[in-house]
């Protein structure tokens, strides 16, 4: 078994981390500004992540400079992969993050509107390069179903039956997030993180719900991911990247120790 990943999540708005619970969004006043984006990558460099995700919430063209500028100055210090995700459109968006020093980028609402953007990005750039991440939310029928426009818009498409398009197209990974479970510390929902990893053939980030070492733990476990994104219980010091990942080693799970 390959060592599974733990990946800090920045949400970055205005230049600042910030965090919500189940989408909450900046003009509800749903969102707490808690800390410097590089500041904080440097720290979960340090603890060892094996991987950051900075995610742009206020993505748009007259703010593009300054994420550019937040994944430019972490590439300087810091030696993880870095994931960028959040407003990007087109090929040459793609281009533009990965020259200022991402080693992936995210794609979202775009892919959903444009699932050519997919295959474009992976035929430029390479498979490795493409995540696409998926924001589920469980049905009155019990079925999940996929959102876009940052968990605001019902897509009528069903995650699993989306999951196993998008690696079709050419995602290299799949981040699959619950917008039940989203900064509710309450756990991941593993049945369909189970679902959508037993469908696809790329590597799965479970994100949505971390609130103990052992949610993270089963949703490798039992929801079979392939790594466990967060940000809550690292960010307000709940957890270390060190604490978790010995943790899992305790449960069995192989990790990369620093």
């Amino acid at each position: 078994m390959l060592a599974r990943r733990v990946i800090p999540c920045l949400d970055v708005h205005d230049g600042k981390v910030t965090r919500g619970v189940q989408f909450g969004r900046a003009e509800e006043g749903g969102l707490k500004s808690v800390g410097d984006p590089v500041e904080l990558a440097r720290r979960y460099n340090d603890q060892g992540a094996d991987e950051m995700v900075f995610f742009d919430i206020t993505a748009s063209a007259h703010n593009r400079s300054s994420m550019i500028d937040v994944i430019e100055r972490t590439a300087d210090c810091c030696f993880m992969p870095l994931t960028v995700g959040g407003g990007i459109r087109t090929v040459e968006d793609m281009g533009l993050m990965l020259q200022a020093g991402a080693d992936k980028v995210s794609i979202n609402s775009s892919a959903l509107a444009n699932p050519q953007l997919i295959h474009s990005g992976a035929s430029k750039y390479g498979s490795q390069c493409i995540v696409v991440s998926i924001d589920v939310k469980r049905g009155l029928d019990q079925r999940w179903e996929v959102f876009s426009a940052g968990g605001r818009k019902n897509t009528g498409r069903l995650a699993v039956e989306w999951a196993y398009e998008a690696v079709r197209l050419g995602a290299g990974e799949i981040v699959l997030n619950s917008i039940d479970a989203d900064g509710t510390k309450a756990g991941f929902d593993l049945e369909i993180t189970r679902r959508v990893s037993e469908s696809v053939g790329v590597p799965v980030v479970a994100s949505g719900g971390a609130g103990t070492l052992d949610h993270m733990a089963d949703v490798l476990l039992i929801g079979c991911a392939d790594a466990v994104l967060a940000a809550s219980i690292f960010h307000y010091g709940t957890y270390t990247v060190r604490q978790v990942k010995e943790h899992l080693a305790k449960r069995g799970i192989p990790v990369r120790l620093v």
